[in-house]
């Protein structure tokens, strides 16, 4: 075998929290995805590995890499029908679309993540109350799997297995091509306006007004103390037309070193949120921004993550049901009285949609918050779990690497369903990854 095809590579999650040495076998078709999957026991699909939590390795599997795989297979413009191989990084992809005022709006706010970390995961964007996860816009997917061989699935063919794999965190098998329905988008830039917040309810009932189509919702909260616990801002961004075009998505070189101890701390955390709170308001309420801005808020950003430092940092999403979120926030409120957890980023959004199976979605509002790694906020989060168990919350198993299954089993009502049809499926049970194996799915 070439030796350019095995690689043996230390992987860690995007969050920090797990790492492993494993073996990549890195395909440049698709005879070698089907030799290399039969060689191996065990198997797991990559794709860039950005995914907060290990979704893409497990030591016991061999990871099959589809760094290669990122060419575009057929377009129909007339049509708005697009379908590209799995390996194909989102600004790859609008770097295309974009050219043909078409695109897809369910985009996570990161432009090099693969298209097929984003089936498998569900994605959803900054519009997800309008436009709901990436699952609305996919038509068909080509799946290998070891023992099943090529399978196309769709809502006609192949259905069950169809809606294991979008949000199945890749345990299905190797998704090696995606087939989009395409949306107009022909607008260029953005105007963001901002409100300022006081508090958690005044942010909600400011997220809930009826907004222009296709516009761009989402909050940034403080939580550094009590007293100002939900103050912020709410930004909305409605798309409009100039003459110029969306300027081409650059791939910028990253640098993954983190700094060697944490840099965030209580005093940091108010200095910057202070800081912050001073430069948006002395900006004007409405501004222009640019297509990239909007859509990828955390390209360019990646040093917030870096000073976490080598312990990495912990992440909790929640969707929390409409009817029961004041009463959710005022008992969060009271632990966080109890706990002072160190709160690095709070946000909500507007999320859409019907839950099955692993998919992080609903109708509700999601909300987000970083900590530091540490064990009184690992105490904090045991709690909030079971705040989540009572009233009926979904945390998010692809951005909490902590979720133990007694919760994930208590929170998602089709745990053990997924368990039993992917077992119908796959009765070797060959894709694994940390995630699986934590979860026991």
């Amino acid at each position: 075998m070439n030796e350019n095809y095995l690689e043996r590579k230390f992987l860690k999650s995007f969050d920090g929290s797990h790492s492993s040495d494993s073996f990549l076998r890195k395909p440049e078709k698709y005879g070698e995805i089907e030799k290399f999957s039969k060689d191996s026991k065990y198997l797991i699909t990559m794709g860039s590995n950005y995914s907060y939590v290990p979704l893409a390795f497990e030591k016991n599997s061999t990871v099959i890499n589809l760094l290669k795989f990122n060419r575009i297979l057929s377009f129909s413009k007339q049509n708005k029908e697009i379908t590209v191989e799995a390996g194909m990084k989102i600004f790859e992809f609008l770097n295309f679309t974009l050219n043909h005022k078409l695109w897809i709006p369910q985009l996570p706010g990161y432009p090099y993540i693969s298209l097929g970390g984003t089936v498998a995961t569900n994605a959803h964007g900054k519009s997800c109350g309008e436009h709901g996860t990436i699952r609305k816009s996919i038509k068909k997917i080509l799946l290998f799997h070891k023992n099943h061989g090529w399978l196309n699935l769709s809502k006609e063919e192949n259905k069950e297995i169809f809606d294991l794999t979008i949000g199945g965190l890749g345990l299905t098998g190797t998704i090696v091509s995606i087939t989009f329905n395409l949306k107009e988008f022909d607008f260029t830039d953005f105007l963001t306006t901002k409100k300022r917040v006081y508090s958690t309810k005044d942010t909600i009932e400011n997220l809930k007004i009826k907004d222009e189509e296709n516009t761009f919702v989402y909050s940034w909260n403080t939580a550094d103390s009590i007293k100002t616990f939900g103050c912020g801002y709410i930004f909305k961004s409605v798309p409009r037309k100039k003459f110029e075009k969306i300027s081409k998505i650059e791939k910028s070189k990253q640098n993954n070193l983190r700094t060697p101890v944490c840099l965030w701390n209580n005093f940091t955390v108010k200095i910057f949120n202070k800081i912050y709170t001073s430069f948006l308001n002395l900006q004007q309420t409405e501004k222009s921004e640019n297509f990239l801005n909007v859509i990828f808020p955390f390209a360019g950003k990646e040093n917030y993550f870096k000073l976490f430092g080598t312990r990495g940092f912990l992440e909790s999403q929640l969707l929390v049901p409409n009817n029961i979120l004041n009463d959710f926030l005022g008992e969060f409120k009271d632990l966080y009285k109890v706990h002072k957890p160190l709160i690095t980023l709070f946000s909500f959004k507007i999320l859409s949609g019907e839950q099955k199976f692993l998919r992080f979605e609903g109708e509700g509002v999601c909300v987000t918050f970083d900590f530091v790694n540490s064990i009184k906020n690992h105490e904090f989060l045991k709690d909030l779990d079971q705040l989540c168990v009572k009233y009926n919350v979904l945390p998010s198993i692809s951005k909490d690497s902590r979720i133990s299954k007694n919760i994930f089993d208590k929170c998602y009502k089709d745990a053990e369903i997924f368990r039993e049809k992917l077992i119908q499926f796959d009765k070797h049970r060959v894709y694994r990854s940390e995630i699986s194996k934590r979860l026991e799915i």
